[in-house]
């Protein structure tokens, strides 16, 4: 256990921020990289334990990645140059990591075992498992694979049409991945666009893959190349910093070169919505992945509804959101997000417990949550969850109470922002 006791803000926010390489993309350059013939540069990887699990999944291919601070070369021959890992893959904490290897591993000729950490064998595989197995994988797992630790015979696969039953880029990603090892046509359809980082890097890396309105075609006649890849900085991770700016009165905040992909910026339109100054510069685009600099002001909030189509452009953003909405006049309702419920942890009560402990006006649903502001946040001591973003929300929170805040166990952070506290110090008096 590692607990952090944090005092109130004395004052506003004021300064400037680079956070983190995108953790979704890092992932996905990591892979896809591996998987191309010849040399892949990745510039601002993230360095968390989450993409390094991936690393070191494809090093037990025997794969050669080199890592130089946040850059990493990989040389590779490609898949059919993989050798057939000697110990089974430990993918930690890291659902990204299971559920897009499970797509790789179900198109590669080997046994493969897998598992990961208390946390994660909570979390369901079924919904990647099914289309696997509709495209010939042999797999066994706790539930009839529907958890880890999980065994997996692959190779030998053939493509599927495949409608997503759940709003998920994960799953996406996990049949494109089996699509482009497996023979004839992978045809994957999506009622609700989630995040397509994975066709954006597919294109990149010269793949054969087609998308149209809500589907997405892809084939294995097209061997992938390696190629230089640039990481934006993780609006997941910007936001918690945004709503401290938006939270906080007299607050101006850039953050730079921070990924601005539309299937990822919900968290930006709720907080206009709510009221916030939120202002886009530098704007510019590569590999198919748009990116800037976000300039935030404090305002006042107003309440909002959040539903629908938006909520998986902002999924992993709704506890600092839910945060902003203590701060906001009126009601503040989140629904249609159940998909909360198989995070790292069940975020719906995690953050309902967490806000409500520090005094705010907070209750939740099935699906999400209603908020009642303006709430005057007393402070006290909450849990982590052993969940990243649920610590983030409440060390941001901790910048506007009126006591400290004593959060149980900081070390997940270290998941996805290793350097969090680092940058918060940096632009507060909390150092």
């Amino acid at each position: 256990m590692n607990e952090v006791t944090l005092t109130p803000l004395s004052g506003p926010i004021i300064g400037q921020l680079n956070v983190p390489g995108d953790k979704s993309i890092s992932h996905r350059a990591v892979i896809l990289g591996a998987l191309a013939e010849g040399t892949t540069n990745i510039t601002n990887f993230l360095t968390g334990q989450d993409c390094l699990r991936t690393v070191e999944a494809f090093r037990q291919f025997g794969v050669s990645i080199e890592q130089e601070g946040n850059s990493l070369k990989i040389n590779s021959k490609g898949p059919s140059h993989f050798t057939e890992p000697a110990e089974p893959l430990y993918f930690g904490n890291s659902g990204t990591t299971a559920r897009l290897m499970l797509g790789v591993l179900a198109g590669l000729p080997f046994f493969t075992s897998v598992y990961g950490d208390a946390s994660l064998t909570k979390r369901p595989m079924d919904r990647v498992v099914t289309p696997l197995r509709k495209m010939g994988v042999q797999s066994d797992g706790c539930s009839d694979g529907s958890y880890l630790p999980m065994a997996i015979r692959g190779g030998n696969i053939k493509g599927i049409d495949y409608t997503l039953p759940v709003k998920s880029a994960q799953v996406k990603s996990a049949v494109l991945l089996a699509g482009l090892l497996a023979e004839g046509v992978t045809n994957v359809t999506e009622e609700t666009a989630s995040r397509n980082h994975s066709e954006n890097m597919l294109q990149a890396f010269g793949a054969d893959i087609i998308t149209k309105d809500h589907q997405i075609r892809i084939t294995n006649l097209q061997t992938l190349k390696g190629t230089d890849v640039y990481v934006p900085g993780d609006i997941s991770s910007a936001a918690f910093f945004m709503t401290a700016a938006a939270i906080v009165p007299g607050s101006k905040l850039t953050l730079t070169n921070v990924g601005l992909n539309d299937s990822r910026t919900g968290i930006i339109d709720v907080l206009r919505k709510m009221g916030a100054a939120v202002d886009i510069s530098n704007k510019q685009t590569t590999g198919g992945e748009a990116f800037g600099d976000v300039t935030i002001s404090s305002q006042k909030l107003k309440g909002v509804v959040i539903d629908g189509d938006i909520i998986p452009r902002l999924i992993d953003e709704i506890p600092i959101i839910a945060l902003a909405a203590t701060q906001a006049e009126g009601e503040t309702v989140i629904r249609d997000a159940a998909e909360l419920r198989l995070k790292e942890t069940d975020r719906i009560e995690a953050v309902t417990d967490g806000l409500s402990r520090l005094g705010a006006n907070i209750k939740p649903t099935e699906d999400g949550m209603v908020i009642n502001g303006v709430s005057g946040l007393s402070g006290g001591s909450v849990a982590a969850y052993n969940d990243h973003r649920i610590a983030m929300m409440h060390a941001i929170a901790s910048l506007i109470t009126k006591q400290n805040v004593i959060i149980d166990d900081i070390s997940s952070i270290a998941i996805s922002y290793p350097d969090f506290f680092k940058h918060l110090n940096s632009i507060t008096d909390k150092g």
